[in-house]
């Protein structure tokens, strides 16, 4: 990329450790920012970053903008009016109005092309619906703020990226819902990000949907009559996919660089390799010290990545909050922003 990206960071629920991590990981980026080498334009709630600066040492100044004119390498857009305050830790309407005003904010810059992507901080989606706007979460919401009607996650941790054919579904409806459109789709999302990513001829891997990969039907047949020829066709079309590979070993092959991704079927087949290697765990004590990973959104018409975490309300205000996932979500938008013309 030739100009300095331009990146939103959405606060998410201003109530959970959004403001903080943003804190913190602007403190990590400042000599990238002031050094002219990055933007980032934090949208959100105004008072909850003002508390959250005051729990991080040395934290940076936002200063507030509005959407008109040039921006500085690091400022704050507020999401909206701030009709009553907003207590750390809790669930409120407010807050939840909030998180829905900064992506709406976002996507609606993304989409003129004055930003490059949006980088998401949690949210609550309880407050999210109690302030009336009844998403499941961050993905709905984007689906229906850009017009899409169907898109895919994608989580990475490092050089490990899993998409997922299905996610948030009962397990007993995966096998209906591998259809071999679903899978294409899938496919093709994810090669397509990959060689956003930079990577020029990506090898992906399709897991097994049953144990070991079928074993000739006497397990199912789904990846023998759906996966196999979906995969024979992106070879002969001049992909480099390989599968199904059994789900208990293709998360080893990628591990060992094998492959640049895989796709997997459902949910936890996906997330419970990445999240295994992203939580750093002190052996001592039995609880993880830090977290890392990316949950990337494929198909939308604007570049969103995501930190793979929830909003930690239990630990709100101690400014032990852990910014390595936000970073992390920076960082795979700025690759994926490097291959997209600039903004404006």
């Amino acid at each position: 990329m030739t100009h300095a990206p331009t990146l939103a960071i959405t606060m998410g629920d201003p109530a959970g450790v959004g403001p903080e991590i943003i804190a913190k990981a602007a403190r990590r980026l400042r000599y990238r920012l002031e050094g002219g080498h990055l933007k980032l334009l934090v949208i959100g709630h105004r008072s909850a970053l003002e508390a959250a600066r005051k729990v991080v040492t040395e934290a940076p100044e936002f200063p507030v903008v509005d959407e008109t004119g040039a921006w500085p390498s690091l400022a704050l857009l507020p999401a909206g009016e701030e009709y009553e305050p907003v207590a750390p830790g809790e669930v409120s309407a407010e807050a939840g109005r909030f998180s829905y005003l900064a992506v709406e904010r976002g996507v609606k810059l993304a989409l003129a092309r004055r930003i490059d992507g949006i980088v998401t901080a949690p949210l609550n989606k309880e407050a999210l619906n109690l302030a009336g706007h009844h998403f499941a979460g961050h993905t709905d919401m984007l689906a229906s703020l850009t017009g899409t009607k169907s898109s895919v996650m994608m989580l990475a941790h490092g050089d490990m990226r899993v998409s997922h054919v299905t996610t948030h579904v009962a397990l007993e409806k995966v096998p209906g819902l591998l259809t071999p459109e679903r899978l294409r789709r899938t496919i093709d999302l994810t090669h397509a990000a990959l060689l956003g990513l930079g990577i020029a001829r990506p090898h992906i891997a399709i897991a097994a949907l049953n144990p070991h990969a079928g074993e000739g039907g006497l397990f199912g047949r789904q990846d023998i009559d759906i996966t196999a020829p979906v995969v024979a066709e992106c070879v002969e079309g001049g992909m480099r996919i390989t599968g199904p590979v059994p789900g208990d070993t293709v998360f080893v092959k990628l591990r060992a660089r094998q492959f640049d991704a895989v796709v997997a079927m459902y949910h936890d087949q996906g997330h419970i390799p990445v999240k295994l290697l992203g939580f750093n765990v002190d052996p001592a004590t039995g609880t993880w010290n830090s977290l890392s990973g990316v949950n990337i959104t494929l198909g939308l018409p604007i570049i969103r990545t995501s930190v793979d975490h929830g909003t930690a309300f239990d630990i709100v205000g101690q400014g032990i909050a852990n910014e390595d996932s936000l970073i992390e979500a920076i960082e795979y938008a700025e690759r994926l922003a490097a291959s997209r013309p600039a903004v404006r």
